[in-house]
């Protein structure tokens, strides 16, 4: 696998709190402008362009794009952010309660996610590939970074380890009470930075945790400019993978499909045990109350089949529940674990949803498993907390 250190566009020191900002994608338009509101140096202006923009302007316009050019450009003619003077590695800690992850910030090439040494999990769709392809090719820039993770290096961790003893270029807690520090590494040419080059070489592959929708842009964008330059190179930070969490990815149905509330739980109860915990379990909020449910895996099941979203999809929510392609029906909604079980509770109790199910997180092991057998999991599978905040690094792409 190959890694290259780049100059980033970075905030100077001071601004760092107020440029970081969650990623495009765990936000709707409402909730941007809001985390927005009053700072005028977030990232959301980039990333969520359509904020600046009148109510009703589609994020996808030509108008959006533009804006998020302009938005970024301000940011870099006053002085909020800068390039920095040398090609270097980072790395960015993360933490979260007691939980915290270290990862090494740097740019990646596209042709190892062509060819599969960055291995994927989860299909991407044509029209997000094509935002952020035109979001790469309007800014001229990757402007949020994609999630990767490896299986551990105890030399790769030592680098890292002793980087992190020095002063850091970042250290502040977000308003959301994450913290995010920030190192210098090495620069290109010295030691450090040349021998990460080359124990990565040795690391046969990577896998994509969050960020397929860059990944799949960024070497679109490579492709359209042959592979030339920095065109070749992505931005991501990678994770060792025993430091990583991942939260569950819960499910809310719309309707019961018809059914009275006696029929659902008659036919529930042919492939789940209620009420009790088994071998695998989920809970369920339903009439008021959460109630748990049990199954066992089913002798010859492969490693997509046996997961825990698949089981409940294949025989609740497809046969039942009449959800069959849970990527494009509007009966299923999605809420990743961090908003926990109150808020699935709430749109059950409101009327937004008639049920609601309560996952247990996937491991990383099995999603490394699932994407070394070259298999794809089911969609809105895996939550990684906590989110990379963006605005820390922008790679510059000419």
């Amino acid at each position: 696998m190959k890694i290259n250190t780049f100059s980033a566009i970075r905030p100077n020191v001071d601004d760092a709190p107020f440029v970081a900002a969650v990623p495009y994608d765990v936000v709707d338009t409402a909730e941007a402008k809001a985390l927005a509101a009053g700072n005028p140096k977030s990232f959301l202006h980039v990333s969520r362009p359509e904020i600046d923009l009148p109510d009703g302007t589609d994020c996808s316009s030509d108008e959006a794009y533009a804006q998020a050019k302009k938005a970024l450009d301000k940011l870099i003619d006053e002085g909020t952010l800068v390039k920095d003077d040398k090609p270097k590695f980072y790395a960015y800690r993360q933490t979260m309660g007691d939980h915290s992850q270290t990862g090494i910030v740097a740019t990646f090439d596209t042709k190892d996610y062509l060819s599969g040494i960055l291995k994927q999990h989860e299909k991407t769709r044509k029209d997000k590939e094509d935002d952020r392809t035109r979001h790469i090719e309007t800014l001229k820039a990757h402007t949020g970074p994609a999630f990767l993770t490896y299986r551990d290096d105890m030399a790769i961790d030592a680098i890292v380890e002793s980087a992190c003893q020095k002063a850091p270029l970042y250290d502040f807690t977000a308003d959301d009470g994450i913290g995010h520090t920030v190192w210098e590494i090495a620069s290109q040419g010295e030691d450090a930075a040349s021998e990460l080059v080359a124990l990565f070489e040795r690391v046969p592959v990577a896998f994509i945790a969050d960020g397929h929708h860059r990944s799949a842009a960024a070497s679109r964008y490579a492709k359209d400019h042959d592979f030339e330059g920095e065109s070749r190179w992505f931005m991501a930070v990678v994770f060792p993978a025993s430091q990583l969490k991942i939260l569950a990815y819960n499910r809310l149905i719309k309707d019961l499909n018809g059914l009275s509330a006696y029929e659902f739980m008659s036919r529930l109860s042919e492939n789940f045990t209620v009420g009790a915990k088994g071998q695998r379990n989920c809970r369920m909020y339903f009439n008021g109350q959460w109630t748990d449910l049990s199954w066992d895996i089913p002798a010859g099941s492969d490693v997509v089949s046996a997961l825990d979203v698949s089981y409940l999809q294949d025989k609740l929510l497809s046969p039942v529940l009449g959800v069959k392609d849970p990527r494009t029906d509007a009966r299923i909604s999605f809420m990743g674990g961090i908003r926990g079980d109150n808020e699935l509770a709430q749109k059950v109790d409101s009327g937004e949803a008639a049920v609601a199910f309560a996952m247990e997180p996937v491991t990383v092991e099995e999603m490394m498993s699932i994407a070394d057998a070259g298999a794809i999991m089911p969609p809105k599978s895996t939550w990684f907390e906590p989110k990379l905040r963006s605005g820390l690094f922008v790679h510059s792409v000419v």
